[in-house]
């Protein structure tokens, strides 16, 4: 069984994280929920991520696509319910809502992979602010990861990181991360495998996201036809740590719109 961490009660909201970290890289959303006591969000590590054993057999997004949703049948049954993830973690939230898409009230996405990393548009690379002096008091190895992926380079950016990206780096399992990363495309885009999904959906993607950028997801929009999607400037690839106010505000009015859902499902399904 994966681990995770469960707060509150009601209708399930699965939270799924990226690559090579676990479910604190999501909690900085926890706010939203403060007058939201019917939510029950679900922060999952993925296999070989956090405090989940590791994934059996071979390492692949197909693998662990299965062994999430062997969680998911688990957890959450024949109940409806929403996903939200990051990354890596929102291309198996959409693989989520192709196996179980009459489940699935709605779907929010940060910064998802549309493209394998050869065939993605991507801007230029751009730190937006570097803080030299905070730079040349890290780690050599907090350095470089922080570095590698922030675009805001100060204490500020420094203290999201630390918090919500880097335990999640130090406890995943490195051998299964290095075999993931050769096969980190599922084999089937989830959107071939249905015609469009009606629910409520958010994609939030950031200008400066030199990982998986802000164009090829527009593509997506055609299945979604109730799907906002928003680029903020000022964000990299962790958009809801670098901008935290106008992601709280899309999120927010997302749970609205799923709230509104909840109240029109029958009796028997609510």
């Amino acid at each position: 069984m994966l681990n995770h961490v469960e707060f509150g009660d009601g209708t399930p909201l699965l939270m799924l994280h990226g690559f090579t970290i676990d479910h604190r890289l999501l909690l900085p959303l926890e706010p939203a929920f403060a007058d939201r006591a019917d939510w029950r969000r679900v922060y999952v590590d993925l296999p070989g991520s956090g405090r989940s054993p590791r994934q059996p057999g071979p390492v692949t997004a197909d693998t662990v696509a299965e062994s999430l949703m062997t969680f998911v049948d688990k957890q959450f049954g024949s109940a409806p319910f929403a996903v939200a993830g990051i990354s890596f973690g929102a291309q198996l939230a959409r693989h989520v809502l192709a196996e179980r898409g009459d489940q699935v009230l709605g779907m929010c996405l940060f910064a998802p992979p549309v493209l394998p990393f050869a065939q993605r548009d991507l801007p230029e690379r751009q730190v937006l602010e570097r803080d030299e002096a905070l730079l040349g008091s890290l780690d050599p190895e907090d350095l470089a990861a922080f570095s590698g992926i922030a675009a805001w380079q100060t204490p500020e950016g420094w203290a999201a990181f630390r918090d919500h990206v880097l335990p999640g780096l130090r406890a995943h399992h490195q051998g299964d991360a290095a075999e993931l990363a050769r096969s980190l495309m599922l084999t089937a885009t989830p959107e071939t495998r249905f015609a469009t999904h009606d629910g409520p959906h958010l994609l939030v993607t950031g200008r400066q996201d030199h990982v998986v950028g802000w164009r090829d997801q527009l593509a997506l929009l055609e299945r979604y036809p109730r799907m906002t999607y928003a680029v903020l400037d000022g964000a990299g690839h962790n958009v809801h740590l670098d901008q935290p106010g106008p992601v709280h505000a899309l999120f927010t009015r997302w749970l609205d719109e799923l709230d509104a859902r909840r109240v029109d499902l029958p009796p028997a399904q609510a």
